[in-house]
């Protein structure tokens, strides 16, 4: 059950949805929040609902031991696979096409059905290849 809509929660959500293509610490959220009043322990306790919710993800990056969050409660999150860069940490999401022929193919092969909305494939973006 999704808890009540505080001034706070508000920002948040505004604020990773706006940074949904980039995987972010709660430091960093503490950092570009700060100047709205959004303390730390907020940040905490909302992204701790938020996960429940099944709107953010937690993850770690190239075996870093930072924790990252990203939102998933996007629209556009819930049919694309996304590739996220080891190197800094872009997040994109797989086109369409190619999301469903791989989803598809996974579960022709396997009888596995993936959850696009919260698939992550992890490698190293074109630009950080350069």
């Amino acid at each position: 059950m999704p808890k009540y809509e505080t001034r706070q929660r508000k920002e948040l959500l505004d604020f990773l949805c706006d940074n949904a293509d980039r995987p972010l610490t709660a430091g960093d959220m503490a950092v570009s929040l700060k100047e709205k009043g959004i303390s730390l322990s907020a940040i905490y306790r909302n992204l701790s609902d938020l996960q429940d919710e099944g709107k953010v993800q937690r993850l770690t990056i190239g075996g870093k031991k930072r924790v990252y969050y990203r939102y998933t409660g996007a629209k556009e999150c819930e049919k694309h696979l996304h590739l996220s860069c080891f190197k800094c940490g872009h997040t994109f999401h797989m086109g369409a096409t190619t999301t469903d022929a791989l989803v598809k193919e996974v579960m022709s092969e396997s009888d596995f059905k993936v959850d696009s909305a919260n698939t992550v494939l992890y490698g190293v973006c074109k630009q950080c290849r350069k």
